[in-house]
Protein backbone atom coordinates (compact mmCIF):
# COMPACT_ATOMS: atom_id res chain seq x y z
CA UNK A 1 0.00 0.00 0.00
CA UNK A 2 3.03 2.33 0.30
CA UNK A 3 3.55 4.50 -2.52
CA UNK A 4 7.65 6.54 -2.07
CA UNK A 5 7.96 9.34 -4.29
CA UNK A 6 11.29 10.03 -2.99
CA UNK A 7 13.30 9.53 0.51
CA UNK A 8 12.30 12.54 2.63
CA UNK A 9 14.00 15.25 3.88
CA UNK A 10 15.76 15.87 7.38
CA UNK A 11 13.83 17.97 8.57
CA UNK A 12 10.44 15.52 7.43
CA UNK A 13 11.84 13.20 9.68
CA UNK A 14 12.46 15.17 12.40
CA UNK A 15 9.84 14.26 15.50
CA UNK A 16 11.27 17.25 18.04
CA UNK A 17 8.06 19.59 16.71
CA UNK A 18 5.73 16.58 18.40
CA UNK A 19 4.44 18.00 21.73
CA UNK A 20 4.04 14.05 22.46
CA UNK A 21 7.41 13.80 22.43
CA UNK A 22 9.13 16.89 23.70
CA UNK A 23 9.26 15.09 27.55
CA UNK A 24 11.09 12.41 26.77
CA UNK A 25 14.79 11.68 27.67
CA UNK A 26 17.80 12.26 25.50
CA UNK A 27 18.43 7.96 25.50
CA UNK A 28 14.18 7.48 25.20
CA UNK A 29 14.10 10.07 22.09
CA UNK A 30 17.39 8.36 20.35
CA UNK A 31 15.66 5.25 20.84
CA UNK A 32 12.62 6.92 19.20
CA UNK A 33 14.80 7.82 16.09
CA UNK A 34 16.59 4.83 15.32
CA UNK A 35 13.47 2.82 15.60
CA UNK A 36 11.19 5.12 13.06
CA UNK A 37 10.76 4.65 9.24
CA UNK A 38 9.86 7.48 7.82
CA UNK A 39 8.47 7.56 4.27
CA UNK A 40 6.65 9.30 1.80
CA UNK A 41 3.04 8.79 0.46
CA UNK A 42 0.85 10.27 -2.72
CA UNK A 43 -2.12 11.46 -2.75
CA UNK A 44 -4.73 8.92 -2.45
CA UNK A 45 -2.69 6.15 -0.80
CA UNK A 46 -3.99 3.83 1.89
CA UNK A 47 -2.13 3.92 4.82
CA UNK A 48 -4.06 1.11 6.27
CA UNK A 49 -7.72 -0.14 6.80
CA UNK A 50 -10.42 -0.92 8.66
CA UNK A 51 -10.12 -4.52 10.14
CA UNK A 52 -5.97 -4.43 9.62
CA UNK A 53 -3.42 -5.38 12.65
CA UNK A 54 -1.41 -2.18 13.50
CA UNK A 55 2.42 -2.91 14.25
CA UNK A 56 2.52 0.54 15.35
CA UNK A 57 1.40 4.35 15.05
CA UNK A 58 1.92 6.97 12.59
CA UNK A 59 3.39 10.61 13.31
CA UNK A 60 2.33 13.17 10.46
CA UNK A 61 5.10 15.12 9.75
CA UNK A 62 3.64 16.50 6.38
CA UNK A 63 0.48 16.58 4.38
CA UNK A 64 -2.99 15.71 5.86
CA UNK A 65 -4.37 12.35 6.45
CA UNK A 66 -8.47 11.30 6.18
CA UNK A 67 -9.93 9.13 9.10
CA UNK A 68 -12.82 7.57 8.14
CA UNK A 69 -15.06 4.44 8.97
CA UNK A 70 -17.30 3.00 6.09
CA UNK A 71 -20.68 2.56 6.61
CA UNK A 72 -22.76 -0.96 6.03
CA UNK A 73 -23.87 1.02 2.43
CA UNK A 74 -20.17 1.98 1.86
CA UNK A 75 -20.34 5.75 2.47
CA UNK A 76 -17.72 7.17 4.51
CA UNK A 77 -18.59 8.89 7.95
CA UNK A 78 -14.88 10.91 8.19
CA UNK A 79 -13.67 10.75 11.80
CA UNK A 80 -11.09 13.56 11.49
CA UNK A 81 -8.41 14.86 9.54
CA UNK A 82 -4.78 14.44 10.63
CA UNK A 83 -1.91 16.84 9.61
CA UNK A 84 1.65 18.34 10.46
CA UNK A 85 2.62 17.38 14.23
CA UNK A 86 -0.20 14.66 14.77
CA UNK A 87 -0.32 11.14 15.22
CA UNK A 88 -3.29 8.41 14.24
CA UNK A 89 -3.40 4.76 14.48
CA UNK A 90 -2.91 5.02 18.31
CA UNK A 91 -6.18 4.05 19.92
CA UNK A 92 -6.48 0.66 18.00
CA UNK A 93 -2.75 -0.16 19.03
CA UNK A 94 -3.16 0.86 22.68
CA UNK A 95 -6.07 -1.35 22.58
CA UNK A 96 -4.40 -4.39 20.69
CA UNK A 97 -7.53 -4.45 18.56
CA UNK A 98 -8.26 -4.26 14.76
CA UNK A 99 -8.03 -0.60 13.06
CA UNK A 100 -11.17 0.74 13.39
CA UNK A 101 -10.76 3.08 10.92
CA UNK A 102 -9.29 3.80 7.43
CA UNK A 103 -6.57 6.58 6.83
CA UNK A 104 -6.27 7.92 3.51
CA UNK A 105 -3.99 10.80 1.94
CA UNK A 106 -5.51 13.33 0.72
CA UNK A 107 -2.72 16.12 0.18
CA UNK A 108 1.19 14.28 -0.14
CA UNK A 109 2.45 13.60 3.09
CA UNK A 110 5.35 11.78 5.14
CA UNK A 111 4.62 9.81 7.77
CA UNK A 112 6.97 7.70 10.31
CA UNK A 113 6.17 4.66 11.49
CA UNK A 114 6.77 3.97 15.15
CA UNK A 115 6.77 0.25 16.46
CA UNK A 116 4.46 -1.12 19.33
CA UNK A 117 7.18 -1.86 20.92
CA UNK A 118 8.62 1.69 21.12
CA UNK A 119 5.33 2.97 22.16
CA UNK A 120 5.14 0.20 24.93
CA UNK A 121 8.99 0.88 26.47
CA UNK A 122 7.80 5.08 26.31
CA UNK A 123 4.31 4.12 27.96
CA UNK A 124 6.22 1.91 30.94
CA UNK A 125 9.38 4.18 31.35
CA UNK A 126 7.98 7.67 31.26
CA UNK A 127 4.82 8.72 33.14
CA UNK A 128 5.02 11.95 31.68
CA UNK A 129 4.52 10.52 28.44
CA UNK A 130 1.92 8.28 29.59
CA UNK A 131 -0.06 11.12 31.25
CA UNK A 132 0.13 13.23 27.75
CA UNK A 133 -1.27 10.26 25.44
CA UNK A 134 -4.09 10.15 28.20
CA UNK A 135 -4.55 13.88 27.76
CA UNK A 136 -4.59 12.60 23.39
CA UNK A 137 -7.08 9.42 23.94
CA UNK A 138 -9.32 12.18 26.31
CA UNK A 139 -10.01 14.63 23.56
CA UNK A 140 -10.78 12.35 21.33
CA UNK A 141 -13.73 10.78 23.78
CA UNK A 142 -14.65 14.62 24.04
CA UNK A 143 -14.59 15.85 20.12
CA UNK A 144 -16.71 12.53 19.74
CA UNK A 145 -19.23 13.23 22.67
CA UNK A 146 -19.49 16.68 20.82
CA UNK A 147 -20.39 14.95 17.70
CA UNK A 148 -22.71 12.61 18.90
CA UNK A 149 -24.80 15.62 20.96
CA UNK A 150 -24.62 17.53 17.29
CA UNK A 151 -25.75 14.55 15.38
CA UNK A 152 -28.89 14.39 17.88
CA UNK A 153 -29.57 17.97 18.70
CA UNK A 154 -28.43 20.00 15.86
CA UNK A 155 -30.06 20.38 12.07
CA UNK A 156 -27.75 20.13 9.09
CA UNK A 157 -27.76 23.51 8.45
CA UNK A 158 -26.29 23.73 12.11
CA UNK A 159 -23.83 21.08 11.54
CA UNK A 160 -22.34 22.28 8.08
CA UNK A 161 -21.53 25.56 9.65
CA UNK A 162 -19.61 24.17 12.78
CA UNK A 163 -18.03 22.09 10.35
CA UNK A 164 -16.49 24.71 8.43
CA UNK A 165 -15.33 26.72 11.63
CA UNK A 166 -13.41 23.61 13.13
CA UNK A 167 -11.83 23.21 9.69
CA UNK A 168 -10.34 26.79 9.67
CA UNK A 169 -9.85 26.37 13.27
CA UNK A 170 -7.86 23.23 12.28
CA UNK A 171 -6.31 24.46 8.88
CA UNK A 172 -6.57 28.31 9.65
CA UNK A 173 -6.94 30.58 6.27
CA UNK A 174 -5.20 32.18 3.94
CA UNK A 175 -4.12 35.84 3.76
CA UNK A 176 -7.50 35.82 1.15
CA UNK A 177 -9.56 34.26 4.05
CA UNK A 178 -9.69 30.86 2.19
CA UNK A 179 -9.82 27.73 3.89
CA UNK A 180 -6.01 26.14 3.62
CA UNK A 181 -7.65 22.67 3.19
CA UNK A 182 -9.54 21.06 -0.30
CA UNK A 183 -12.43 18.96 0.01
CA UNK A 184 -15.20 17.80 -2.15
CA UNK A 185 -18.38 18.05 -1.65
CA UNK A 186 -18.65 14.68 -1.23
CA UNK A 187 -16.33 14.50 1.94
CA UNK A 188 -18.12 17.43 3.67
CA UNK A 189 -21.04 15.33 3.54
CA UNK A 190 -19.08 12.31 5.18
CA UNK A 191 -18.32 15.00 8.04
CA UNK A 192 -21.65 16.30 8.62
CA UNK A 193 -23.44 13.33 8.28
CA UNK A 194 -25.88 13.32 5.47
CA UNK A 195 -26.61 13.43 1.83
CA UNK A 196 -24.00 15.73 -0.98
CA UNK A 197 -26.79 17.04 -2.68
CA UNK A 198 -27.95 18.94 1.42
CA UNK A 199 -23.90 20.09 1.18
CA UNK A 200 -24.75 21.32 -2.31
CA UNK A 201 -27.88 23.08 -1.69
CA UNK A 202 -26.65 24.25 1.76
CA UNK A 203 -23.28 25.77 0.54
CA UNK A 204 -25.04 27.86 -2.11
CA UNK A 205 -27.40 28.98 0.52
CA UNK A 206 -24.57 30.30 2.49
CA UNK A 207 -23.42 32.24 -0.64
CA UNK A 208 -26.46 33.84 -0.98
CA UNK A 209 -26.45 35.00 2.18
CA UNK A 210 -22.69 36.21 1.79
CA UNK A 211 -21.11 34.06 4.42
CA UNK A 212 -18.93 32.09 2.25
CA UNK A 213 -17.44 32.48 -1.58
CA UNK A 214 -17.08 29.43 -3.26
CA UNK A 215 -14.03 29.14 -5.54
CA UNK A 216 -14.22 25.32 -7.09
CA UNK A 217 -13.42 22.99 -4.00
CA UNK A 218 -11.99 26.34 -2.22
CA UNK A 219 -14.13 28.19 0.75
CA UNK A 220 -13.60 31.86 1.27
CA UNK A 221 -15.18 32.92 4.65
CA UNK A 222 -16.85 36.31 4.38
CA UNK A 223 -18.86 36.77 7.67
CA UNK A 224 -17.15 34.51 10.32
CA UNK A 225 -19.31 36.31 13.35
CA UNK A 226 -22.54 35.41 11.05
CA UNK A 227 -21.30 31.81 10.45
CA UNK A 228 -20.82 31.28 14.43
CA UNK A 229 -24.78 32.55 14.84
CA UNK A 230 -25.89 29.78 12.24
CA UNK A 231 -23.76 27.06 14.03
CA UNK A 232 -25.35 27.89 17.32
CA UNK A 233 -22.21 28.04 19.50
Amino acid sequence: MRSAIKRPTEDETNLSGFQLFMKLKEDEFNRLNYEKICSLYKKGTIIYREGSRLTGFFCVTRGIIKIYKTGIDGKEQIIRFAKKNEIIAYRSLLSQESACTTAKVIEDAVLCHIPYQTLLYLIENNWKFSHHMLQIISAELREANDYITDIAQKTVRERLAEVLLLLKENFDLDNQNTLQISLTREELANIVGTATESVIRLLSEFKHDKLIELQGRKIKFLDIPKLQKVANI
